[in-house]
């Protein structure tokens, strides 16, 4: 296990990993799983999303939560838990608080088009009459984003002893989820609860999260000896970081760590921040169970058997999404 503490998440770059040898290969995979033992966080260039495709698609973001609001909740649609288009002010908040966090955002989801019998359990995507655009640029950065994601789980299971290509066919036509965030201006911060932020400290459910550069600082990693430390990426990096999913199904070696996005300083408190997170789901019948190769007498098993759908279930339960 690495016990290295990080003042900054380290940088990789995924072309030694798709495109050089074996020694190059092998040396991305080692970083990859020292990182994640620990800080459960990387910065990664050369992955399948452009710049240009990102700019785009925070161009159409940002014009969606200008909308007014009336127009807005035209698409936040009763009984689908938050799953699919708009979820709007203050409606999540992390999982052990009741405060709602400072935020509103859009959810994109998987589209089946292979015939796979999965489909059935998806909602169908929601798309915006008033931002036409948002449907084919939202689709192109999932994709863009899914296909990055594979090959960072084949690092993942090779460095974990498992067969290189173990999780393609658990997160092929996966329940991810693209979310753009809007973290809206707060005019009045004294009307706001003293408690309230962005995004209060939390784990992510999934199996790994890809995110594009925010539009603002904010985002904090919380440190094995208990220290926040600010994460920025490089214009053409995603930040790519553990979820609660591969930690349990990898009995804790790889570390999903704490995060949160604190409220800016008073005088930028009325500006927006945005940021696009990509939540890589499994499919929900995935068995979480704790892989045999990461449980020994040192390290017994910490977590029970689920599967992907049921925690996922509970999850949104407690954040306050599912009812």
């Amino acid at each position: 296990m690495s016990s290295k503490l990080y003042n900054e998440i380290p940088s990789l770059d995924l072309a030694d990993f798709i495109e050089g040898d074996q020694e190059r290969k092998n040396k991305f995979v080692q970083a990859l799983g020292d990182a994640y033992n620990s800080i459960g966080f990387v910065a990664v260039k050369n992955h399948f999303l452009s710049d240009k495709k990102s700019e785009q698609l925070y161009a159409a973001i940002k014009k969606f939560f200008s909308l007014d609001e009336s127009i807005k909740q035209k698409y936040e649609i009763e009984g689908l838990a938050g799953q699919r288009g708009y979820i709007g002010k203050g409606k999540e908040h992390a999982k052990g608080r009741t405060t709602g966090d400072l935020k509103e955002f859009f959810h994109v989801g998987q589209e089946v088009t292979d015939g796979d019998p999965i489909k059935e359990e998806y909602p169908d995507n929601v798309w915006v009459d008033e931002v036409p655009e948002l449907k084919e640029i939202g689709l192109e950065v999932y994709q863009s984003l899914e296909k990055t994601g594979v090959y960072m789980l084949r690092a993942i299971a090779l460095y974990l002893g498992l067969e290189e290509t173990y999780f393609d066919d658990k997160v092929k036509n996966g329940n991810s989820i693209l979310r753009p965030i809007h973290y809206f201006p707060i005019e009045n911060p004294e009307e706001v609860p003293a408690d309230a932020v962005r995004a209060a400290e939390h784990g992510d459910i999934n199996l790994i999260t890809l995110l594009m550069g925010a539009s603002a600082d904010g985002l904090q990693v919380l440190r094995r000896d208990g220290q926040w430390i600010p994460i920025t990426a490089l214009p053409e990096q995603l930040v790519v970081n553990v979820g609660d999913m591969l930690e349990r199904h990898t009995n804790g070696k790889l570390k999903s760590t704490i995060h949160r996005v604190v409220n800016p300083p008073k005088d930028k408190m009325k500006t927006s921040r945005y940021s696009i997170p990509f939540f890589m789901h499994p499919r929900s019948d995935m068995d979480l169970t704790c892989l045999p190769e990461c449980v020994d007498e040192n390290n017994p098993k910490q977590f029970e058997d689920i599967t992907a759908g049921e925690f996922l279930s509970e999850r949104l339960a407690e954040i306050g999404l599912k009812k």
